[in-house]
């Protein structure tokens, strides 16, 4: 796209209206496996705004004690995360053609109004080649990239629900956030709001000779 950094992708509605409804389908099943929590910010122990779970064999995890970090396990019940739905799967052979699949999907909820996600760069991951592939369901929101220094201009993108977003090359190292939702837009999500689901590789793939 003219004017995002390089390896920026936008999907405009790729889910169709049914395929949303699957999609929160999956999230309400995995729910009962791996319920929604509030993380909190390290050093701090700041609560995030949005609430969150994930799908996969790798859950994205913050607390005050130990930092960002990956997970086996939800850190409030010790169950494992529930598996990534093949739909997502799928998604992500079909925009990334990268050679190894995701192990983690975020599942982040933007629950109340004036909620937001800060700038950042995904940095938590050893392999920083896999794209980062993102699905936006639910309330429309105002998705915001800049460069790989934090301040500086940044372009602004509404997403929509169904909406996919891929992060991949220069874009993928660049700060990115979500500066509004809004609210009460769409009646996908039950309770109201915004569910993004955020796809990435953890691990570098080892090579077999």
């Amino acid at each position: 796209m003219d004017d995002f950094p390089a390896g920026f992708a936008h999907y405009p509605l790729y889910f169709s209206p049914s395929e949303q409804q699957s999609l929160i389908a999956s999230v309400k099943a995995g729910a009962l496996q791996a319920p929604f929590y509030q993380p909190t910010m390290p050093r701090t122990g700041t609560p995030l705004s949005v609430v969150m779970s994930n799908f996969g064999k790798l859950g994205w995890v913050t607390d005050k004690e130990k930092g960002y970090r990956y997970e086996t396990t939800h850190p409030k019940n010790g169950n494992p995360w529930p598996a990534i739905p093949q739909a997502l799967l799928k998604l992500w052979d079909d925009v990334t053609g990268y050679d190894a699949r995701p192990e983690a999907c975020l599942i982040n909820w933007y629950h109340k109004e004036k909620t937001s996600m800060g700038m950042h760069v995904d940095l938590d991951e050893h392999d920083l080649r896999a794209p980062v592939v993102s699905v936006s369901l639910g309330d429309p929101a105002m998705f915001r990239i800049g460069g790989p220094k934090r301040g500086g201009a940044t372009k602004g993108l509404k997403l929509y629900s169904g909406d996919v977003v891929v992060l991949a090359g220069d874009a993928r190292i660049c700060h990115h956030g979500v500066s509004k939702v809004f609210y009460g837009e769409s009646a996908l999500v039950p309770k109201g709001g915004r569910i993004n689901l955020t796809m990435r590789r953890v691990n570098i793939l080892k090579q077999t000779t």
